[in-house]
This record gives C-alpha cells, structure tokens and sequence, in this order.
C-alpha cells in the first residue's frame, strides 16, 4: 500500500501514493495518548486508534494510495462493493445495468445523505466526475474515466512534448459521456464495450461530492480536502492534523448499516517501529501491516491478537527495458532464475508471504500459479551459463524506497546475485517513494527497481493494463509489445467475463515469453489489534472493514 493505481512504497510490497507510505520517528506525545469512549463528544461505541502513514491526498478523484484510501472508505460509501466471489454488489446504487457493455444506467438508493445534511443525487456524482476527468485539475485518479465518452477532450494536447503547463486548454470541461435523467438516474456512455466497467465503479475515485463542495461550477473551494464532507457511515470531526491524526465520528443519519463504534482517530506515523511500539503498549488498536522488523515477534507480542488475511498485493523487480545492458529479455529471465524466492520468503519474511511464479495476483478470477514457468524457478547453475551467454552486465544495481522498509529482502536479493550470477551488486535506497518514482519518470538510470502493486478492482485487467500496455499508467519500464496492447484491449472488448479472461490469459502468456518484470511475491495481510477491540478484518485492498470492527468492553 503507497499502494493504490495502487503502487505500493511499503514493505511487503500503485503509480504513486494507493501506494503505501510509512510510520513518526518520534510520536509526539499527543499523539500516543489513549482514545477512550469516555470522550464526551463521543457519539457512543468508543474510539478505535488505527494507525496509518500521512496520505498524499484525499480528495477521492487526486487518493491513489491505501493510507488515503482508508480514511475514504470512512468517509464514503462507493456505488459497489464486492462479495466473497469478488463480485460486484450495489451499496450507494439500486442498480447498474447495461444491455450492451457500452451505454450503463446507474439508478441510486434514496435516503442516503452527505454530511452537511444534502441529499445524494445524481449532480453530485456527475459533477465530481467532470472535475475528477478534467485533466488541468491533475487528479491523480483521472485516467479511471478514460473509457467514458469525451474523456480525451478534456485532456490538454501537448504538440511541443513540453508538458501539460505550456498546452493549451482542453476541448471540453465535461464529459459527454454522462446524462442526468433524473435525481436519481443517470447514464454513462463508454468509449467501447468493456464487461467489467461494474467492478470499476466500486474504486473510490468515483465518490460523488456535495454541493457545498465547490466554489463555482468545476471549482472546487479552497480546504475542501482539509475538512471532507462524504456520504459515508462517518464524517470528519474537525479537520485533517497533518503529520499528527485525521478523526472521525460516526454519521448518525446514515442510511446504511451503521458501524458498531463511535469513531476513529486515524494515528500518523512516520516510522513502522514506532507505530508497531504503540500497539504493543496499548496506546494504538491497530495496525494494518506489521513491517519485517516485528513479524517475527509478533506472535508473541500480540498472541491471537497477530492476525492473517489475503492480500492483492504483487511485490516484483522491474527492468529499464529500455536500457541496453537490460533489453534482451534473455537476461532478465537469468536474473530470475537467479533468485530463490523460497529462502526469502522463508527467512526474510517468516512465511508470511507467498513466492510468485506469475503476474497476476490469486486474488481476481482467472489467475493462474506458475505461469512463470522456468523462468522463475531457481536454477542458480542455468542462470549463470544463460546470463553469461546473453551477455549481461557485470555490475547490477537494484534501486528502492527506503521509506518502506525493504532494505533487509534487497539486501538477499543481491546477496544471491552475486553468488549465483558472479556479478557485483548493490541495493541503492532512494529517501522516499516519490523520490524514486520521480527518478524512473525522468529515466534517470536506477538499474533493476522493486515495485508493488495492489488492485483497484477485481480483474485481470487491473494487472495487466496499467502495468505493462505501452500507454499504461504505471509502465515505469517502457516495456512496448503491440500483440500484448492488442490483447488486453480485446479483453476489455470482450462481452462477458468468461471471454475476457481468456484474451487476458493470452496477453500474460506474452510477458512469460518478454519478462519485463521479475515476479517475486504475493503478499498477505499481517496486522495486529489491542485487546481493547474485536472483529477486526481486513480486506483484499489492506482496508480495516470499519463496519465490523467493535470494541471488547
């Protein structure tokens, strides 16, 4: 999770921050002070204290990362949310229908309010969706409306290459791929068929906004984002303490399943220690991912308080293909045969990953094991003659977020290149998450870099398209394959499900045969509680279920 697409900066580990950032060296003392249902102002139901690192965002358009994406799935209620089958289930929506793929009729439940009181209609996410698409607002969630009709007329043309600050305005500032029909109806006309167009709509860049929320039409009001108004099952309770906490009470007008607690007090951090420290000494509730550094006495720290749960997060090592010491793909299938994914995951990560052998997570319909095929099994003598013979460079570098606490695993990593292959190798730490990715925007020569994904939704698509098309939003590695682009567009074309697996499938098949990336792991929630709550679960997307959790006294 710095995550969310879903880059993830945090060991284990989308485009940047539902990427996951990281924990105070120092927590201030207001900060480790105990939140208990005593509060007065406490609505009833007690206080949880989850612990999480300063989001990049959250104006739900410009949240890309799991730490922002948590405190939304506070704050707003999306159209849909998936069930044990992952498969999509109206929440805020009645209904979303299409005969054809292409034009989709959302019709949304009455009753359900913002928190100033305004009702939710369909203006609201229409209008949150036009400034969300708009590409001079730099939402870093706007290319989830690209497949709406209109959306490449809102993006500013860049003839000279100069970037989006010298263009010129764009054609249009709203999509015409949306209709009112009435408040509570509207339409959405994609640029093409795509079947699973249901499943995106549950990702929290589609949250509607009030009317409060804007200055005039498209503009929003300057602090809108330090003091969010959802229509969420909690609302914001004074306003965003940077780098110290973000609380939150629970929205008694809710026309939804209310949650059992009264609030939250969502707990900054700036180092995983620290935060892991707190739980331990009761001053904390939860922790979403226990860093390797703790894993090992987690269990005995925390006792059944140490729990576990999948996770659709996919850890792997990247490739400037563009380089040439990195362009055949002969050496970057010897560098994976290089690596004994089973040692690491054993003695670095105690088990509490699993290794990976291919490129989409178990987690979404259609994935399949070992897909990878030789290429990532471990064969350290047949790595070393193919890498020799394919002439790789003598030198490996592998660059990587050292806010994220991955330095122990690339440490491994080179350790076993340099045995197996005979090259010299180095794990290069850039300060922060944005630091690197800055650097691999720019192509600034990194060497190999670790990255991490976690899905935004439950498809193959989500894996394959963001990551490895031509255009994708995350290619960090300027991998292009015109047969793979190809592919995973007619997935996206495809009628049904069933068929736009099978298109998906095939385009994996291609990044056996190219490797522009290394597969190394899948990972998995390890989080903790205090004894002062229960019921805590955590979903697919690292999220505590807000829902759920309760309080034990």
């Amino acid at each position: 999770m710095p995550v969310s697409r879903r880059l993830t900066s945090k060991g284990p580990g989308r485009r940047p921050g539902r990427a996951v950032a990281v924990a105070l060296a120092v927590v201030l003392a207001a900060t480790a002070c105990s939140d208990s249902g005593d509060d007065p102002t406490d609505p009833g139901g007690g206080t949880v204290r989850i612990g999480l690192v300063e989001p990049q965002h959250l104006l739900p358009a410009n949240t890309t990362e799991s730490a922002g994406a948590q405190v939304l799935a506070a704050l707003f209620t999306p159209l849909v949310e998936f069930d044990a089958d992952r498969r999509p289930v109206e929440v805020a929506a009645e209904s979303i229908e299409s005969t054809d793929n292409v034009l989709w009729t959302v019709r949304l439940k009455q009753g359900f309010t913002f928190h100033n009181g305004e009702p939710v209609t369909a203006d609201s996410y229409l209008n949150a969706w036009h400034h969300a698409a708009y590409g001079p607002n730099g939402n870093g969630g706007s290319y989830f409306f690209e497949k709406i009709a209109g959306y490449d007329d809102l993006q500013s043309p860049d003839p000279d290459g100069d970037g989006p600050q010298r263009a010129p305005e764009p054609k249009a500032r709203k999509l015409t791929g949306l209709r009112k029909i009435d408040d509570h109806t509207f339409t959405i006309t994609l640029s093409g068929s795509f079947a699973e167009f249901k499943s995106v709509l549950g990702y929290h860049v589609f949250a509607p906004l009030p009317n409060a929320a804007w200055a005039s039409d498209g503009v929003l009001k300057e602090g809108f984002e330090e003091a969010l108004i959802g229509n969420g099952p909690f609302r914001m309770k004074g306003t965003w303490q940077h780098d110290s906490r973000i609380e939150v009470e629970r929205y008694e007008a809710y026309a939804g399943a209310k949650p059992k607690i009264g609030g939250v007090v969502f707990q900054i951090y700036q180092q995983l220690p620290a935060e892991y420290a707190d739980l331990v000494a009761g001053n904390l509730d939860v922790v979403r991912q226990i860093s390797t550094e703790n894993i090992s006495s987690a269990p005995t720290d925390l006792g059944d308080r140490f729990r576990r749960s999948p996770l659709s997060s996919f850890q792997f090592l990247a490739f400037p293909t563009f380089q040439s010491e990195f362009a055949r793909p002969e050496v970057r299938k010897a560098i994976s045969m290089a690596i004994d994914r089973d040692e690491i995951v054993r003695t670095i990560f105690k088990d509490t990953q699993t290794p990976a052998r291919s490129f989409v997570s178990p987690a979404v319909a259609g994935a399949r094991p070992d897909t990878c095929g030789e290429a990532c099994q471990f064969d350290p003598a047949r790595a070393k003659a193919a890498y020799q013979a394919a002439g790789g460079p003598a030198r490996l570098q592998i660059s990587y977020n050292g806010d994220g606490g991955h330095k122990e695993w690339i440490d491994a990593t080179c350790n076993q290149l340099r045995n197996n292959l005979g090259v010299e190798c180095l794990g290069t730490a850039e300060p922060r998450f944005a630091d690197l990715l800055t650097k691999l925007e720019e192509k600034t020569p990194v060497g190999m870099f670790r990255l991490g994904w976690s899905m935004d939704y439950p498809s193959m698509q989500n894996y394959l398209g963001p990551l490895y098309t031509t255009n994708g939003s995350s290619n960090y590695y300027g991998y292009s394959n015109p047969d793979f682009d190809r592919l995973v567009e007619e997935g996206v074309a495809a009628p049904n499900q069933t068929e736009a697996i099978t298109k998906y499938q095939q385009a994996e098949e291609i990044l056996v045969r190219d490797m522009p990336v290394i597969p190394l792991r899948f990972g998995q929630n390890n989080y903790g509680h205090s004894a002062q709550v229960r019921d805590v679960e955590l979903d697919l997307f690292g999220q505590v279920d807000l829902l759920k959790i309760d309080m034990t006294g």
